[in-house]
């Protein structure tokens, strides 16, 4: 891995287990194992490298995201994969959590691609939500942009409550309940719940 790879990948840990005013440069030098002249060298300083962990993040958020979306299987069953997926609950979500961050949030420039990732996941869900109206899949009456707004609500609400609890059980309850409430606006003849 090369020297600012390894900037960016501790940058992004230490963003997830600390926040942006946890995340000093001396902690992101001793985690990456560079010096101070070669963080420097590849970064204007933290702003800069932060920026880069972040968008990594929310990157990394996107495909993964996309790789159920876009899988096989109905409208339901793609939503069931994402919702179901295996995360690290406990830790919350890494691109979440910077919303709780007030220096994240103050700074228009780190705060973009945090605001960016969840105008995609909401884009993406209506869309998902859509074809599955059109397909008959769900109920013609779903909106599906507030459908879309209410599943992010409630996965990062998850993760909120299952922190709290210390217990990935809220989590997983909020999940399935919210499968629950889009099972109940299958369309006529579609098969149970995935």
């Amino acid at each position: 891995m090369s020297t600012s790879e390894r900037l960016i990948e501790s940058t992004r840990e230490l963003l997830w287990e600390r926040g942006y005013v946890g995340t000093s440069p001396k902690a992101i030098q001793q985690r990456s194992g560079v010096g101070q002249g070669s963080m420097y060298h590849h970064f204007d300083g933290k702003p800069d490298l932060a920026l880069a962990a972040i968008t990594r993040t929310a990157e990394e958020m996107r495909a993964n995201a996309e790789l159920e979306f876009g899988g096989p299987g109905s409208t339901l069953e793609r939503l069931a994969a994402y919702l179901r997926r295996e995360r690290d609950v406990l830790r919350g979500c890494p691109v979440g959590r910077l919303t709780q961050d007030p220096e994240v949030m103050a700074d228009a420039t780190l705060r973009r691609p945090v605001q960016e990732t969840f105008g995609w996941l909401r884009g993406r869900l209506t869309e998902l939500l859509t074809e599955g109206r059109e397909r008959g899949e769900l109920d013609a009456a779903l909106d599906p942009v507030a459908t879309a707004s209410t599943i992010v609500a409630v996965l990062q609400g998850g993760y909120v409550l299952a922190r709290a609890a210390d217990s990935t059980e809220p989590f997983t309850e909020a999940v399935e309940g919210i499968l629950g409430l889009l099972a109940a606006q299958r369309g006529p003849g579609v098969s149970p719940r995935p």
